[in-house]
């Protein structure tokens, strides 16, 4: 654990490293063009420059704005991951963003700036955008270029197991150790995959997948890279099954990615090109916009509805003995247990011996007005709270219960991918297949929430919205 501590510590560091560099290149940025709007005749009433900006509005755009800056620097995922950086991704992030900064700052504060000439207002945008990539992409990618100089001089490195001990994951292994430049990896040693045959006298350990979990703890693994020897498709997923729920990073060659349904995301272009297959396809800026969004969603709805959960509540509790919430232990992000909120819809003590049972249409445990709530997914409104906390998602995979995910697992091992994105209130799922009654119908399930996992846009999820609302005004819920 010592080994993840230190990078972790690591990645603490440089992610400060970018908020300061940031910060201190955007206030930069701001001021220069502050004195180019001036040079250039945009600000009227000030003879000297001196004065210009000692003025309350500039000294307080030099602190307002730069903050306004982060925020976009935050929503764009930039800060996510820190370590190993894409540089063209880089730039593309820092363009857009300034591009983002510069529209926000227009129209706040610079649409009444008027110098007479169409065309120099155009050149005073341009020149906004040209300084804040100028100033912030400079600073980053001098940030980016020394991390990347000590990774490729194994300064820095991130412990990784590879999953296969054939020739195969041997080879793999001596090419990365052959490489002039390191790409990070650290192999602390083999996991044996049933069926392949270890190469004997190998000076890595090899693991058995049994001892999987224990490892990764015990070395401070962050990424697993799957190198089978055998094209054995069944053997494969029966391993990668084991994988999925450790919620690490899983990387496969791109020969080996059609062994399991996910879209190829390749990690790496210029070290050995590997395909991330633990990933969701929304990008990291998509996550943090979702969340944010989630969040203030969230917030409106428990204040809008209060009113409606007072009037349920003494519904509940007038028809029906026990309490008016019901608490479920589900399995959210990163296989993290969770209590599920809702409206109680069925008689207390609902499950004999406590054994988990799947409720019917005409299941007798359902109360009158529990009937009711499901068809209209009343039950459903407290996990707004559970969105706030963190534990949810408004549109995500529904969660099931750790009973249930491991009868799917034997039959829908991709199933372990839905725990790498939070669980949601609403799902691609209910809206297309709605409630399941038994195991069987949770796998056909499992079908559309791999397929949203690989299709996740906030525009899908705006649609899984529209439907659920739809669902829920026609009563269709059960």
């Amino acid at each position: 654990m010592r080994i993840r501590l230190d990078i972790n510590n690591k990645a603490h560091v440089q992610r400060i490293k970018y908020v300061i560099g940031d910060f201190v290149m955007s206030n930069l940025a701001w001021f220069s063009y502050n004195c180019i709007r001036w040079q250039m005749g945009a600000v009227i009433g000030h003879e000297y420059l001196e004065s210009y900006l000692k003025t309350n509005m500039v000294v307080l755009g030099q602190i307002v704005f730069p903050l306004l800056m982060m925020v976009t620097y935050a929503f764009s995922g930039y800060y996510n991951n820190v370590c190993r950086k894409s540089r063209i991704q880089e730039l593309l992030t820092t363009a857009a963003s300034a591009g983002i900064n510069t529209l926000l700052i227009f129209f706040l504060a610079l649409i009444n700036d008027v110098i007479g000439v169409r065309g120099s207002d155009y050149e005073m945008i341009f020149i906004l955008w040209a300084l804040l990539f100028g100033f912030v992409y400079t600073m980053r990618a001098i940030i980016t270029n020394i991390a990347s100089n000590k990774i490729k001089s194994r300064k820095w490195t991130f412990p990784a197991l590879v999953i296969g001990s054939g020739s195969a994951a041997v080879n793999f292994v001596n090419k990365l150790n052959g490489m002039r430049h390191s790409s990070g990896y650290d192999i602390k040693g083999y996991v044996n995959i049933p069926g392949e045959n270890p190469v004997k006298g190998n000076p890595l350990p090899c693991y058995e997948l049994d001892e999987l979990q224990e490892v990764c703890e015990k070395e401070g693994i962050w990424e697993l890279i799957v190198v089978p020897t055998r094209d054995d498709k069944h053997q494969a997923m029966n391993a990668l099954n084991k994988l999925f729920v450790l919620g690490l990073p899983i990387m496969i060659s791109p020969e080996r990615f059609n062994m399991i349904q996910s879209q190829v995301r390749i990690s790496d272009f210029y070290g050995e090109p590997l395909v991330n297959i633990s990933r969701s396809s929304m990008s990291d800026s998509g996550k943090n916009i979702k969340r944010a969004i989630d969040v203030l969603i969230s917030i409106l709805a428990l204040l809008v509805l209060t009113p409606l959960y007072a009037v349920v509540a003494c519904i509940i509790k007038a028809t029906s003995p026990g309490p008016v919430f019901y608490l479920q232990e589900r399995i959210g992000l990163h296989n993290k247990p969770f209590n599920i909120i809702k409206f109680r819809s069925m008689v207390q003590n609902a499950e004999i011996g406590g054994k988990p049972q799947l409720s019917s249409d005409d299941d007798p445990r359902i109360t009158p007005f529990g009937r009711f709530m499901r068809k209209y997914r009343i039950d459903e409104l407290p996990q707004f709270w559970n969105v706030v906390k963190g534990d949810m998602a408004i549109v995500g995979p529904r969660p099931e219960r750790k009973y249930y995910i491991d009868q799917i697992i034997k039959r829908v091992p991709a199933y372990a991918l839905l725990h790498q994105v939070r669980p949601g209130i609403t799902s691609m799922g209910m809206v297309k297949y709605g409630y399941a009654k038994n195991v069987d119908e949770m796998v056909e399930r499992v079908k559309y929430d791999l397929m949203y996992l690989d299709n996740m846009s906030l525009l899908n999820d705006l649609k899984i919205l529209i439907y659920t609302i739809k669902i829920v005004f026609t009563g269709r819920g059960m």
